[in-house]
């Protein structure tokens, strides 16, 4: 495919008023040399070139584009989506049609106060998705009938995965690790947990559901209704199972058990599936937030992310994210999963649709899509064609025996998707997107005769194709919350309440380091919602989805070209499971070449706790790697490990620049080094934002890294997910990439690590777009710009907060750690006070006790202006002022700003205000909050609370009256 050229050769002839790279980046030309002349550089490319090491240096520019206009861009793009045909799709396999309310739509999906949002770490600031999340748990734990929900995982595949995790780790016996899947579970599903179990050491037992006690296994899927639209009974089944201590998983259809019996009533300990019908378009397969519901007494053991009840300091109810102690950073390789995302965005999306419409709208979309299906069947019947199913739900399976080809043949002529189960059998799914034409024109497409009848007739009339047996009787969705936003007036009201408690990128900027919350620009994001790209199903046909593999391939070769790797796969749908794909990759090949038994994986102390808690899972032993005083490794360490653990190492696991924000000197030794032993280089490229135009990992001595999207690429947190986390390798690697179900050969080395052959690709355009109107030049600048900004923050700030490492000449990579220790010793202030007393400034906190405990890690990334830049460093300044006034004794240890931060509106108008400072020092403790002051809506957040007293569904009406203290 050629490539494509703008007119203008690079963004510097583009005119000021239409060159992006000047949008997406802060500081202006002349703040830019203000910035420079405070460090003491005269350019960008010397400061640049003293903060890299010269060995690593990128020269001449990458292969991508010249920088086109937001105009052309978007120009380019439409003309690669309307490639794509959008048929009619009766696919399912878990993935429908929808209708996305337009008040949320608007107010929800396209507004940034919610996509630019980050992950709920700081409870305080983050009340309104906290809100959101836990109507999204109460939703689901309503819908499957079980006790607890998480705040969503990232697909339905994905979560089967982690359902045979959670039961593998609590399983009755080590004596079985055997688990079964019934046959009639999504085929993307099965794929998925074979990749898991051979990471986990299980043996997947595959077989129709009627034969599951011939088994013994530790857990046992079963899909209700199954893939083919199978509804089944499965009562007496789950109680045999569990008779054999076996831990039984139900994959179910959350729109279907409005109309029918729960898993938690059929006696299921755990429950999974997706919530893309409730209103998230297919988007050619995601991004959509899959659910995973279990029984109270697996709720330490529940993988991902859990928002919980807790109190503040004024005894009010908040929300929080709750059990933290289970995460990736803190128990590593023994953590319950390498994942650190959820799909938050999408969790809100659908909870709110369950908001909109209520128990009884759900209802009435359920009954119509049922009736549409009963009505496609009873019409069938009558025109002699033979309906595999005598219960169904939405998908009607037929037996076509030798019409099968001409049946598909009709389809194609008529612009409709059909689903072919072998070459005798096809399947039909009706969603909430079909209407009575769609019957009509199925029975002709099915018969290939003009029928004597007309659906729309039929549709009320027919009788209801599930058990009697299995009718839902118990109510669902009754807290006041899903019965009091039906009109769009009021939801719209609701939405805007939850999105201003919260802080995101639309109102200040957020300092995290390692996260990198930059712009993500609007041109960037109009493409999401395009029909061409969002009403696409995962398994179209491939002759239907042209625009979306020129996309792709695209992005592909843009993503080589930034990381000077050979091979880019797209399919990983967040960084940990790129790193799962990475590692995956990596064991393969030394199986491949003989070298089974590599099973070490060296890891720096420093790591992401994503880096071990991966490595754990496919089987590998962590050995840790020290760092020395400055941050880097300790090459005397890591030396002796790679002597010891030579024939034995699988790969040394580095991100780079490094946690601590610097460049280490040695990378390229250390690359050589693990190289010698046999071993491979995984770079995680949570830091590429430094690198980008600069450095290239797959030039310097790395074999693999993955990228993540929603840093580096501008895709959105969107409040804690989506994310995309693509895998970049070598070429040696690249036949290990993941396997692409539908499009690669069942002979592929390594399986499938998400539900879609290309993961959440309707977000991929928005990492397009930034690349295209930034081209090479372009993405050099906001890399070079990211360092800059970071010294300039450090530099103002290490007078004041001691940076705690730096790399040559003293300067840092793209974020610096400011150490808090030594004021907490001769103050007792906390880097958790000042992360609160920030948000009395309006700032998110930054990365708070990561790497190091006890510090503030800050990336101030290259999107944030000068003024904004300076507008945090005074805020930072203040602050010191005012432990110095704890210092000094004029505020008590215990009665200050800090400990006592955030401070509410209604706490500031009490009329017993008895603290030693005033209310105005309070909430406007520096001249410019009189002009943009946010009010955050609880006080400090009772973690110990919130972890003792687990409760995560909407609280009762009666908790919201509270006592002030």
């Amino acid at each position: 495919m050629g490539r494509m050229h703008s007119p203008a050769s690079s963004f510097s002839e583009l005119s000021p008023s239409d060159a992006f790279v000047g949008r997406h980046i802060g500081p202006s030309e002349s703040d830019q040399q203000e910035l420079l002349d405070a460090l003491g550089y005269k350019s960008l490319e010397s400061l640049v070139s003293t903060v890299v090491p010269e060995l690593i240096q990128l020269h001449g520019a990458m292969d991508i584009p010249d920088a086109c206009t937001e105009d052309d861009a978007l120009a380019y793009l439409r003309e690669r989506a309307s490639r794509n045909e959008v048929f009619r799709n009766f696919i399912g396999m878990g993935y429908y049609g929808t209708k996305i309310p337009a008040v949320i739509l608007r107010n929800v999906l396209e507004n940034p106060a919610w996509y630019t949002a980050y992950t709920p770490y700081q409870p305080e600031i983050s009340q309104g998705r906290l809100e959101a999340l836990i109507n999204f748990q109460t939703m689901v734990s309503d819908l499957t009938g079980l006790d607890i929900a998480n705040a969503s995982l990232l697909d339905e595949a994905t979560a089967a995965a982690e359902a045979m995790g959670l039961a593998l780790r609590t399983r009755a016996s080590e004596a079985s690790n055997r688990f079964f899947a019934a046959s009639d579970c999504h085929p993307q599903t099965l794929e998925v947990l074979k990749t898991r179990a051979a990471g986990l050491g299980v043996e997947i037992v595959i077989d129709t559901p009627q034969n599951a006690l011939n088994y013994d296994v530790f857990g046992a899927l079963l899909q209700y209704p199954a893939t083919d639209g199978a509804i089944r009974d499965d009562r007496s089944l789950i109680t045999e199972l569990k008779l054999k201590k076996a831990t039984v998983v139900v994959a179910a259809d959350l729109l279907a058990l409005t109309l029918i019996t729960p898993p938690g009533e059929l006696g299921a300990d755990i429950a999974i599936g997706s919530t893309q019908r409730f209103g998230v378009p297919m988007g050619f397969g995601g991004p959509h937030a899959a659910y995973m519901s279990c029984k109270d007494a697996l709720k330490r053991h529940i993988p991902g992310r859990l928002v919980g009840v807790s109190v503040d300091t004024h005894g009010r109810p908040v929300y929080r994210l709750t059990l933290q102690t289970r995460e990736q950073h803190i128990r590593r390789e023994k953590a319950t999963s390498n994942i650190c995302t959820a799909q938050v965005l999408l969790a809100v999306i659908a909870s709110m649709y369950a908001v909109y419409h209520g128990p009884k709208g759900l209802v009435q979309i359920a009954r119509r899509v049922h009736r549409l299906a009963s009505a496609l069947a009873e019409g069938a019947w009558a025109l002699g064609l033979k309906v595999r199913h005598t219960h169904f739900f939405d998908t009607v399976t037929f037996e076509t025996g030798s019409t099968t080809a001409d049946i598909l043949d009709r389809a194609r002529v008529a612009k409709v998707n059909l689903r072919a189960l072998g070459e005798d059998a096809i399947s039909v799914s009706l969603d909430e997107t079909s209407i009575p034409g769609d019957i009509d024109a199925l029975w002709w497409i099915l018969s290939g005769e003009a029928t004597p009848f007309w659906a729309a007739e039929r549709v009320n009339a027919v009788n209801d194709a599930f058990p009697e047996a299995l009718r839902r009787e118990s109510a669902y969705l009754t807290h006041p919350t899903f019965n009091c936003y039906h009109s769009e007036t009021a939801l719209l009201r609701y939405l805007r309440a939850l999105a201003d408690k919260d802080l995101a990128l639309d109102r200040t900027m957020i300092p995290l380091g390692s996260c990198t919350m930059k712009l993500n620009a609007t041109s960037e994001m109009i493409p999401v919602t395009w029909p061409e790209l969002a009403n696409i199903h995962p398994y179209a046909p491939k002759e239907q989805v042209q625009g979306y593999m020129e996309i792709i391939e695209e992005l592909e070769e843009w993503l080589v070209a930034c990381t000077g790797y050979d091979a880019v796969s797209l399919q990983p749908n967040s960084g940990a499971q790129g790193e799962y794909a990475g590692l995956q990759a990596i064991q393969a090949y030394h199986r491949a070449h003989g070298q089974a038994q590599r099973d070490v994986a060296l890891i720096p102390s420093s790591a992401h706790g994503t880096n071990p808690a991966t490595a754990g899972m496919l089987g590998m032993e962590v050995v840790v790697v020290k760092c020395d005083t400055q941050g880097n490794i300790d090459l005397d360490d890591f030396r002796a490990k790679l002597e010891h653990y030579g024939k034995r190492l699988a790969v040394f696991m580095i991100t780079y620049p490094s946690t601590h924000g610097v460049f280490e000197e040695h990378i390229v030794d250390l690359c050589e080094w693990v190289h010698a032993q046999g071993g491979q280089v995984y770079l995680d490229g949570a830091n590429m934002n430094a690198l980008v135009g600069v450095a290239a990992p797959g030039k310097f001595g790395a074999d693999v890294s993955h990228l993540n999207l929603h840093k580096t690429f501008c895709i959105p947190h969107g409040g804690g997910g989506p994310g995309v986390g693509p895998v970049a390798v070598k070429s040696h690697l690249a036949a290990f990439l993941p396997k692409r179900l539908g499009w690669d050969e069942d002979t592929h080395s390594t399986g499938a690590v998400s539900a879609a052959p290309f993961g959440s690709a309707s977000i991929l355009p928005i990492s397009w777009m930034y690349i295209r109107m930034m081209g090479a030049e372009g993405l050099k600048k906001a890399t070079q710009v990211a360092i800059l900004n970071a010294n300039y923050v450090a530099k103002k700030l290490n007078e004041f907060y001691p940076v705690l490492y730096s790399g040559q000449a003293g300067l840092v990579a793209h974020e610096c750690i400011l150490d808090i220790r030594p004021l907490k010793d001769i103050s007792g202030i906390s880097a958790e006070d000042i992360a609160k007393r920030l948000m009395d400034y309006g700032f998110h906190a930054p990365t708070m006790s990561f790497p190091v405990p006890g510090t503030l890690m800050i990336e101030p990334t290259e999107s944030e202006s000068k003024e904004e830049l300076d507008r945090f460093i005074d805020a930072m300044i203040a602050i010191r002022q005012e432990i110095a006034q704890v210092e000094s004794g004029v505020w008590p240890r215990n009665d200050n700003p800090l400990v006592n931060a955030p401070h509410t509106a209604e706490y500031l108008m009490r009329a017993d205000w008895m603290h030693p400072y005033t209310r105005e020092e309070a909430a406007y403790p520096i001249e410019n909050l009189r002009h943009r002051k946010y009010w955050p809506p609880v006080g400090r957040v009772d973690n110990v609370y919130g972890d003792r007293n687990v409760f995560c569904s909407c609280p009762p009406l009666l908790t919201y009256s509270h006592t002030e203290k």
